[in-house]
């Protein structure tokens, strides 16, 4: 899939321009959508809200970057297995910032542009929830808390 990159440095440059606080506008969408998920939450939400606009404006600035992009929103992905987010929870995210995009956006957002990010958080998750799967092996423990299993030269000693 192709990401139609001039539609998303556009729009999200008009977006910011327009709302330098979307995230928050983000987050009242999620949690008025899906009240549960504000007890995965701290109190320092701005924190939270700063933390996600850099993320964004990162993929945006990176959207030519294969490599990096893969790297990057892979070991987010994992990172967030570590906070309790699962593959249910990713479509619930991209409805909300399609939302609050949507609201901010105002006439500037037509089809190319819902396209383009419906298209663009389909490669976000995708590429986070495969991060996410790699850090997660059997009976639910973290690649890292597994033991590596010995060589048979190993065994041998």
């Amino acid at each position: 899939m192709s990401l139609d990159i001039q539609a998303l440095r556009e729009s999200f440059t008009l977006v910011a321009e327009r709302a330098p606080d979307l995230m928050r506008r983000f987050y009242e969408i999620l949690f008025d959508r899906n009240p549960a998920l504000k007890t995965m939450f701290g109190r320092d939400m701005r924190a939270q809200e700063e933390m996600l606009t850099r993320a964004l404006a990162a993929v945006i600035e990176h959207l030519e970057d294969g490599p990096w992009l893969a790297d990057t929103l892979r070991a987010l992905g994992a990172k967030h297995v570590g906070y309790g987010v699962t593959e249910e929870m990713y479509p619930l995210v991209g409805e909300a910032l399609l939302a609050a995009l949507w609201e901010v956006a105002g006439d500037a957002w037509t089809p190319r542009v819902a396209g383009a990010w419906a298209d663009a958080f389909g490669v976000i998750a995708a590429l986070m929830i495969e991060g996410a799967r790699d850090a997660v092996t059997y009976d639910g423990k973290r690649s890292s808390e597994v033991p590596t299993p010995k060589t048979s030269s190993q065994l041998s000693r």
